[in-house]
Order: structure tokens, then sequence, then C-alpha cells
């Protein structure tokens, strides 16, 4: 994503020191803000279909580091406007693209976080995603028909962003369908009905679920073992098992176990140590493990189970939507979350 476009003037040293010592700052805002300068960069080229999720996953990171006026609003206002459909309402991830309700929910949490809906037809975005749901209470993603949970998590949040989930879509049938994808043996969840579970997909029929106030539906304790065990000697966490940790799923696995009520149930002491370990101190940014090369994407999730960690010098983030707190209770939203047993 070209952050560059967006940034204010900066006098960010990287040189500079934050109080957690531990925590490489300022090589963090700098990364974030100068992300995708060159525009004739390989992979700038290449992500131009993830550019509304990019944004993203670099003002939310911004804003839990309480710098995000280090972009420039109104440049970014523009650019969603220019994303949203004319027809369906949905929004691209760029300008000639194809809208998709992954990207729409992008913007409108962007939006939010900038108080800023007003600028975007809300209308039409409620009938897209309305317009997405099937008989069988499922979302497809766009209109090529692909089904899956994380559609299902989508839609219940753009509706509830944008305070419309009373009216607009079959909520019982879409509790029936996200339901239908959990795994006895486990407690997980899949994409659809028999696949295999998976963390990040576990994130989002919990978040689902933390949205529709139906919490009561799950196994907690059967859901939360099964997570638990993804922590490894090393302190990260992976997705399944037998897979290696990784950044991301820091945030998957620790925002289901705290929207559970059990995120006590792993070693947050040596997971705050992994993550760090994926920092990249002469650049800035996060990687999915310790060695590689940094990415936007990892950089949120790594700030974002920091910040769920209680990491001294970053804003709260809501586990259910991964949106700093303070716009959440703005919004007067209150996903379910389950209290400590």
């Amino acid at each position: 994503m070209d952050f560059t476009s967006f940034a204010k003037p900066s006098n960010v040293d990287g040189n500079n020191e934050n109080n957690s010592t531990d925590l490489h700052f300022w090589k963090h805002v700098e990364y974030i803000e100068n992300h995708g300068k060159d525009q004739d960069d390989y992979e700038y080229c290449m992500t131009e279909f993830l550019r509304m999720s990019g944004i993203y996953w670099g003002v939310t990171a911004l804003d839990i580091m309480n710098q995000l006026d280090r972009l420039d609003r109104t440049s970014i206002i523009d650019f969603i406007r220019r994303c949203q459909c004319p027809v369906t309402g949905g929004f691209a991830p760029c300008e000639g693209h194809d809208p998709h309700i992954l990207y729409t929910l992008s913007a409108i949490q962007i939006l939010c976080i900038y108080d800023a809906l007003n600028e975007i037809d809300c209308e039409a975005v409620v009938r897209y995603v309305s317009g997405l749901q099937q008989f069988d209470g499922s979302f497809f993603g766009d209109k090529w028909g692909e089904v899956d949970t994380r559609f299902s998590f989508c839609a219940v949040a753009i509706l509830t962003l944008l305070g419309r989930m009373e009216g607009t879509i079959n909520v019982d049938r879409a509790i029936k369908f996200v339901m239908s994808c959990c795994n006895q043996t486990d407690g997980g969840f899949g994409s659809k009905p028999g696949a295999e579970s998976h963390a990040g997909l576990i994130y989002c029929c919990v978040g689902f679920l933390s949205l529709t106030q139906s919490l009561h539906l799950l196994d907690v304790d059967k859901l939360g073992w099964w997570l638990c065990e993804r922590q490894l000697t090393s302190g990260g966490l992976n997705g399944r098992p037998e897979k290696l940790p990784d950044v991301c799923y820091s945030w998957w696995v620790l925002s289901s176990l705290t929207i559970m009520g059990r995120l006590h149930w792993i070693s947050a002491e040596k997971l705050k140590q992994f993550i760090l370990t994926c920092q990249d101190s002469e650049t800035g940014g996060f990687a999915d493990r310790t060695g590689n090369m940094p990415d936007i994407f990892h950089t949120l999730f790594g700030i974002g189970a920091l910040s769920i960690l209680g990491f001294e010098g970053l804003k709260a983030i809501n586990p259910t939507l991964c949106m700093p707190q303070y716009v959440i209770d703005r919004l007067g939203i209150k996903p379910q979350i389950l209290s400590k047993p």
C-alpha cells in the first residue's frame, strides 16, 4: 500500500527511544508511514488487489500507537470514496477493481476510525451486504459466489459498524450456517461445513457470534483448549496442528481467547517475547516469524496482539473488530465478551 501519498511531513527519528524499550516503536511508525514509497516496486504493483486492506492495517496500527496524525485523513477518505462501486455499493480494493465484502469491511473500518461515514453512501453498502446473503444464511464474498465463514463475519461486522443489523439480513439463518461449520471433535470452525478447523476462521466465527450475541452456542472449554494447544515451545502460536508459529496467529488466537474469557490459559509472557523477536530492528515492521521480511499485514497483528497483552504505550484494541476500543465505544457498539471463569 502506498502510504507515502497519504503521509504528512514527518520528523520521526528512527533512533528515538520509546518507553517500551523492547519495542522498536519509532521504527514501526516509520515503516508504516513510508510503506509503498516506491510505486515501481514489484511488491507495490503485485499487491494492488489488497490496497484497501493495506490502508486499514496501517491506519489501525498507527492509531493503536497513537500516531494516526502521521497520515493525511483527507487523501485516505478521497481514495475510499473513489473505490465505492456506483452500481453495487460495495468497495473495491483499488480503483478499477471489482467490489468484495472483504474490502468493504476494510473501507468501513477506516471510515469509522476517522469518524467519516458521512462521506460515503451507507445505504448502498447495506443493500450490497444484504444482497450477498444466501437462503441457507451464508454469504457470498462477491458476485462470483464463493462462500466462506470469513464473509459471514464481514457481513455482520459491516452492518454492526453502520448500526444496521436490524431488519437487513436473516440473522437466525446466518447463525445456523456458521454453527454448521463447527467441528464437534475440537470445537473449532472451518471455512464451510466439514472444513478443517483453522485459527483464522475460528476468529471469524467467534467474532461473528460475539457480534450476534450468540457465544452461548460455543463449547468454550473445548475450543479454548484447542486454541491453547496452538502455543509452541518458542512461545509463538500456529493456526493448526503441525504448522510453524506465525505472528498473525498471535492475533487470531488471542482475540478469540479474549472474547471467550480464556486469555489466561496461555503463557502471555512467552508469546510477547516471540512477537518481539519478529520485529525488524533496521527497517521496522513485523514479519511472520523471526528473521523473515516484515510486511504491513503482520505489523498490524503483531501490534494488535501486544495491545491485547497490555503492552505499555499502546492503546486498547477491541478483540472482536480489531479496531481501537475508543472507536467502538464512540459508536456505542457492545460485542459480547465472556467473563473469565
